[in-house]
C-alpha cells in the first residue's frame, strides 16, 4: 500500500482563489478591504519567515496587511498597549501577534497578550474567549492549524463522523482545539501525549491519526492502523546526520537535500508510514499552507461580522 497524498499546498491555493472574489465584493460594499494587523516582536528567524508568508498571502488575496515591528527589548506593557490601539482601530478587522514572544517577557506573557486582543479580532483563535466558544460548540474564530486540518479532511472526503481519532499532542494551539473540532464532527477522540503508556498501541486504534508533538519521525509504521488517515502537523528542522539517515536512505532525494543544505524540514511522522497509511499529509506541503489560508478565512469572517454590527 502507498498512502494517498493529501496535498495541502494545492488545496490552499484553490481556497485562496475562492477568497479573492469575496474580498473584492467586501471592498466594493464597504469601501475598503478587510484589514489584518500583524505584530512581530524581536528578530526570531523562524518568526520572520512565518510573518513574511502571512503578509504575502494577505496581500495576494487583496487584504490590507499592516506589519507592526517591535524590538526584542520591547516590554510586555508596550505590546499590550499596541494591541489595545489595534483593538480600537476602525480599519483592522483581525489582529495577530506572532508567537513566540521574547523570553524576557515572562512565561505568561503570550496568554496575556492573546487575551487582550478583542475577541472579534482574534483571528488566531488563541484567546480564552475564543477557546471557550469553541468548547461550547459556538465557534467564531478558530485556531488556524486545527481548523485547516478539518478543512482538508472534509474536502478530501475522509469520513470523520463515527471514526476513532487519536490526537498525539495536547498543546493549547493545536492538540486541544484539534481534539475538540474532531469531537464536534462526531468522531470518538483520544488525546495521547508524552505520558501515555504504550503510545504505539493507542495510535494503532486510530482511523484518523493526528501527530502534533514536535518530535521528528516519532510516528513509525507500527503506530499506524493499515488504511488510516495520518495528519502530520509536526514541523521539525533536522540538523543531525544520524537522524536524517534514520528518516531517509542515502539514495533518497531528501537525504541528498540534507547533505547539500546541512538541514531538512520534516514532520512528526516517519516516511515509512506511507507504506501503511491510506492517506498522509506531506511535510512540507501538507498542513502548513492551510494554516495561513485559514488565517485569511478568519480575517474575512471577522471583517464581515464586525461591519455587520456597525
Amino acid at each position: 500500500m502507498t498512502a494517498r497524498v493529501l496535498d495541502g499546498q494545492a488545496l490552499a491555493a484553490r481556497m485562496q482563489e475562492e477568497i479573492k472574489p469575496q474580498v473584492q465584493a467586501f471592498a466594493a460594499q464597504h469601501g475598503r478591504p478587510p484589514g489584518l494587523a500583524i505584530v512581530l516582536v524581536g528578530d526570531d528567524p523562524a518568526s520572520q519567515v512565518y510573518v513574511r508568508h502571512k503578509v504575502q498571502a494577505g496581500g495576494d488575496v487583496g487584504f490590507r496587511v499592516d506589519l507592526q515591528r517591535m524590538p526584542a527589548t520591547a516590554s510586555l506593557a508596550d505590546v499590550l498597549a499596541l494591541v489595545e490601539r489595534l483593538n480600537a482601530s476602525p480599519v483592522h478587522d483581525g489582529i495577530l501577534v506572532q508567537s513566540p514572544l521574547p523570553k524576557m517577557m515572562g512565561a505568561g506573557a503570550e496568554q496575556r497578550v492573546f487575551d487582550t486582543i478583542a475577541p472579534e479580532k482574534d483571528v488566531d483563535g488563541f484567546s480564552a474567549a475564543s477557546v471557550g466558544l469553541l468548547v461550547q460548540k459556538r465557534p467564531k474564530l478558530v485556531a488556524c492549524t486545527p481548523n485547516g486540518v478539518i478543512e482538508l479532511l472534509v474536502r478530501e472526503n475522509i469520513t470523520i463522523a463515527g471514526r476513532h481519532a487519536v490526537v498525539v499532542g495536547r498543546s493549547d494551539i493545536v492538540g486541544k482545539p484539534m481534539a475538540i473540532l474532531l469531537l464536534h464532527h462526531d468522531a470518538t477522540v483520544t488525546i495521547a501525549h508524552s505520558r501515555t503508556p504504550d503510545l504505539a498501541a493507542v495510535c494503532r486504534q486510530a482511523d484518523i491519526l493526528v501527530a502534533a508533538v514536535g518530535k521528528a519521525g516519532l510516528i513509525r509504521r507500527d503506530y499506524v492502523k493499515p488504511g488510516a488517515a495520518v495528519i502530520d502537523v509536526g514541523m521539525n528542522r533536522v540538523t543531525d546526520a544520524a537522524t536524517a539517515a534514520d528518516l531517509y536512505p542515502e539514495t533518497h532525494p531528501r537525504f541528498a537535500m540534507f547533505k547539500s543544505k546541512g538541514s531538512i524540514l520534516v514532520g512528526d511522522v516517519h516516511p515509512e508510514v506511507a507504506e501503511v497509511a491510506g492517506a498522509l499529509t506531506p511535510v512540507p506541503g501538507g498542513v502548513g499552507p492551510l494554516t495561513i489560508t485559514m488565517l485569511m478565512m478568519n480575517t474575512l469572517r471577522a471583517a464581515r461580522e464586525r461591519l455587520a454590527t456597525v
